[in-house]
């Protein structure tokens, strides 16, 4: 048996090996308990930005469509909030969503009277609600923010660092 041509390769080998095992410590789940807040400090997020949208809207000119990409990630996992929580937050983007709906044909046919029927102050009402209600269901569960792992580097599960 040669080995002479494996010690040549043996480098290669070796880096492969670890690029495997770097793969597999950096691919691991969180806890539930972390991702259910990402979940809320992204709709927190989400919401807040609406609000803000709110108080620019214009009837005259069809402006920029409310934002619903962490509802349409989550809306379907947010069984750990309780039910008068999860009812207000479903109104809430329902509602965005038709306004979206509306704010689009504005945009397609130029017309501004697709915005008539919208009601601002509606929204920013379910807005607030939602909001108050993801900062006090955040500030209850606030013990966890600091047991939540912290994404690790490169070395951080070698070195024990996360």
């Amino acid at each position: 048996m040669d080995f002479g041509d494996i010690s040549d390769n043996l480098p290669i080998i070796i880096s492969i090996v670890m690029l495997i095992l770097l793969q597999f410590f950096l691919r691991r789940k969180r806890s539930p308990e972390a991702s259910n807040l990402g979940m809320v400090q992204g709709l927190l997020s989400e919401v807040r930005l609406n609000l803000r949208l709110t108080d620019i809207f214009t009837y005259s000119k069809p402006g920029r469509k409310f934002m619903t990409t962490s509802w349409t990630l989550y809306q379907n996992k947010l069984d750990f909030l309780d039910q008068s929580l999860r009812g207000t937050i479903s109104d809430t983007f329902l509602m965005i969503e038709e306004y979206n709906r509306q704010i689009a044909s504005a945009k397609k046919y130029k017309s501004t009277s697709y915005l008539a029927a919208m009601d601002m102050d509606r929204l920013k009402d379910l807005l607030t609600g939602t909001e108050e209600g993801l900062e006090k269901w955040l500030s209850s569960h606030s013990e966890m923010e600091d047991a939540t792992p912290k994404t690790p580097g490169i070395f951080g599960d070698f070195t024990g660092r996360g």
